[in-house]
Order: C-alpha cells, then structure tokens, then sequence
C-alpha cells in the first residue's frame, strides 16, 4: 500500500502528479472507491458524503477523471459476505478515505475489517483527505473535537486520542486555515510537543506521500514538521 496523505485532497498540480506517480499510470486509466463514512457524525453528514461521492465537494477528489468510480461504505460491510466487497477493493487502484470525523471513521475502519485488510493490499493506493489522513498516523489530533460526537452508552471513545498507526508520525491538516481556530500553528506546536513522533502541520496546498516507509512532502503552499 502506497499513502497520499492530503490536508483537502487534490488541490493542487505538483499534487496530482504525485498521485499518478503513485498510481504508476494516468488517472483516466486508474479505478478508484470512495470511503465517505468519516462524514456522517457531522451535521448535515448525509448530504457531504453524497457531495464528496458526487465531486461536489471543496477538496477534488472523484471528480479528476478515474475510469471508475464506486462507494465503499464501510458501516454496511460487517452486515454482508466479504465476497461482496473484498474482490472488488483488491482490483481497485485507489482507495479515496474522506474527512470527517477521525474516531468514528477509526471505528469503522476495525469493525468492516478494512484496517486488518489494508497491509496485504501492496498495489493500492490509499488516499486521505483529513481524517482520512489522520487516521493512518498513531495520534487523533481531533480527539476532543471527535468525542463530541460519540453517542450516549457507547464505548466507542475508549482511546479515543490513538489512530490506526499505519506511519510512525502524525499528522495535523488544514494549517491557519481562516476558519479553523484550532489549526493555528501556535496550537498544533502545542498539541505537538506532547506526541511522542514526529508531527507534520500541512495546510490544504500540501500532501504527504510514504512508500515502502519514506516519506516526501509534496506543496504547493506551506508546513512545518515538529520533532518529538
């Protein structure tokens, strides 16, 4: 599995590029499923995933051309044969994992079976886009803002603040975003200097790419990597 980790998708050229580098061909030739589940605690969460599902959404995603595109959703996957789903994903070129909601997404990634799925998918390549990043990374940075939405009785905040731990540092999208207080710099350093890995503050111009564990910024706008 080859990662692009984004902030807001593919918003940029040098970004874009890095995908079909990633890929190994053009888009146009590239099939592709998308993972709206994040999106659902948010309210409204119903019409932002159909707007990412559609390409109508702030972050390019599906819309860039794919040969295919199909939805994988992973909150109905525990309820069906894996023979329904596991073939279709093994063919598919890239995995495109929406934002939203980190802890929930995390939930579904281990209840549907994806997370224990996903190391054995060498040829895919898996794409995030905020929580869909953060969740490849050891440390929720949205863990407070998440547990706003775990619903009464569940259980499902328990270590909350851990991600899936697929890389060996975090991640914190959407740097000085204007409407987005938390995403200052001040308080991602701040978040940062209690993390035990190396943090990467990357605003919506700017992507990381690991392959075989090295890993590249790619940025057509501006970050910053705190050291532990």
């Amino acid at each position: 599995m080859r990662l692009l980790l984004t902030s807001s998708g593919i918003t940029n050229p040098s970004i874009a590029d890095a995908l079909v580098g990633l890929l190994g061909k053009p888009i146009a030739e590239s099939s592709a499923l998308i993972v709206p589940t994040g999106i659902y605690p948010f309210p409204g969460g119903g019409a932002n995933a159909w707007r990412a599902i559609a390409g109508k959404a702030q972050g390019p995603l599906t819309e860039l051309g794919w040969k295919s595109v199909g939805v994988l959703e992973l909150t109905a996957l525990p309820s069906i044969r894996e023979e329904s789903w596991v073939p279709t994903l093994r063919e598919t070129d890239a995995l495109l994992v929406w934002g939203g909601d980190v802890l929930y997404l995390c939930h579904w990634m281990r209840e549907s079976g994806l997370a224990d799925l996903l190391p054995s998918l060498t040829e895919l390549v898996y794409v995030g886009v905020s929580a869909g990043s953060i969740a490849m990374t050891p440390y929720n940075c949205d863990a407070e803002f998440d547990l706003e939405f775990v619903p009464d009785g569940s259980d499902m905040g328990v270590g909350a603040e851990r991600a899936l731990g697929f890389v060996d540092f975090t991640l914190y999208p959407h740097l000085d975003h204007p409407e987005m207080e938390d995403a200052s710099l001040a308080n991602i350093e701040k978040w940062a200097s209690g993390i035990p890995v190396p943090t990467y503050a990357i605003d919506d111009q700017t992507a990381i790419t690991v392959v075989d564990g090295a890993v590249e910024v790619v940025s057509e706008g501006h970050w910053k990597l705190f050291n532990p």
